[in-house]
């Protein structure tokens, strides 16, 4: 006998199902190193097979167990004869193969693309019946505070504010004086073909009062507190927390929720009027060193040209960004489930749809501003 796996084929007589029928005896030793011409000739057999017998395999590991149970699947035969062992690995070749997920048919484009679409309009369906539902449950747990002042979350309200508002002072600041410096430098290098970089006084004024202060404002709560808001809460429900909450009778929307969504709804006016004056001193610094323009000066000139209605544009959005900063950070942490990679997904998600929301409304706000006569 050869030192490498073998096999022949018997007819049983005594198996009268079908008289063409034989039994795949296999013998030797099936392991990685020796099964490997076997198993080519095996995998050309063309023969009638209604059993695979192991009783003569001396040993064998997950290599042969697989073998046996390819050629098993093949004829549709059953495995008979195996030791312990060979059935421990068997099962485990079973049980792999049938977890293994099995690549479906690639379409064609044509196909692809209609299929695609129509995957994101019903998500997009769905995620705003799921963002309305998310409203309502906010309105109610709001009546229910109303109701019942001491049921709101003091402390919870103030340690979202310092977070949302207090920690991101040196960050907001510094992005904002930058921001000031390249609009003011950017805007006195065009101005100055023109004879007219005194304008630029207004160009500062006016475009981070109405517009990018309060915006880059809103990006950048988006970025450092909306994904926040998204990993904790969805942290918590990933480890039952918000369930354990709802067990003992804690509301989550009432202890998580709404505090969170106060604090960035608040703290947006605060911080969009903080970076907007951060910008107009970085302004002022730049025209004070390039165009000679004092900078009290050009403070004092800010308040003659901007018109006190692009403040008020500020103050009205800014709360607006804040409520869908914290809207969506909040609803993308609770709609966490299964396992931990739904943390980073829904975080990336949260302020993704974040940041465009507010684009999106700034765009409408700007068209919306101008028609009433604040443009």
């Amino acid at each position: 006998m050869s030192d490498g796996a073998e096999y022949r084929i018997e007819t049983d007589a005594a198996d009268g199902s079908d008289d063409n029928a034989g039994r795949l005896v296999l013998s030797g030793p099936y392991l990685v190193s020796t099964v490997g011409r076997t198993e080519r000739e095996l995998r050309k057999l063309d023969a009638d097979i209604s059993a695979v017998d192991l009783s003569e395999v001396d040993h064998i590991d997950t290599v042969g167990a697989w073998v046996a149970c390819q050629i098993a699947a093949r004829h549709d035969a059953e495995i008979t004869g195996a030791s312990e062992q060979a059935q421990r690995l068997l099962g485990a070749v079973e049980t792999a193969g049938n977890e293994a997920e099995i690549r479906p048919e690639r379409h064609p484009v044509w196909e692809r693309v209609p299929e695609h679409v129509g995957d994101l309009m019903r998500q997009l369906f769905f995620g705003i019946i799921g963002v309305i539902g998310f409203l309502g449950q906010i309105l109610v747990a709001a009546g229910a505070i109303i109701r019942h002042p001491s049921r709101f979350r003091a402390k919870a309200f103030v340690r979202q504010l310092e977070l949302v508002g207090v920690s991101a002072l040196p960050i907001v600041g510094l992005m904002s004086f930058l921001i000031g410096i390249v609009i003011a430098q950017q805007g006195a290098a065009q101005l100055q073909q023109f004879g007219a970089e005194s304008l630029t006084v207004n160009l500062v004024g006016r475009i981070t009062l109405r517009e990018l202060g309060v915006l880059m404002t809103a990006i950048m709560v988006a970025g450092r507190s909306g994904s926040a808001f998204a990993a904790q809460i969805g942290t918590m429900k990933l480890t039952e927390e918000i369930d354990a909450m709802r067990t003992i009778g804690i509301s989550p929307i009432e202890a998580l929720v709404i505090p969170r969504i106060l604090a960035s709804t608040f703290m947006m006016v605060l911080l969009g009027f903080y970076a907007s004056i951060m910008a107009i001193i970085g302004g002022a610094v730049v025209a004070d060193v390039s165009l000679g323009i004092p900078f009290l000066t050009f403070l004092e000139r800010v308040k003659d040209v901007v018109p006190t209605y692009d403040l008020w544009v500020g103050l009205i959005k800014a709360p607006v960004f804040g409520l869908i900063v914290g809207m969506a950070g909040c609803y993308n942490g609770m709609q966490v489930q299964g396992d931990s990679e739904q943390v980073g997904r829904r975080t990336t998600q949260a302020v993704v749809s974040a940041i465009f929301m507010v684009i999106v409304l700034d765009a409408f706000f700007a068209v919306f501003f101008t028609e009433i006569g604040w443009g």
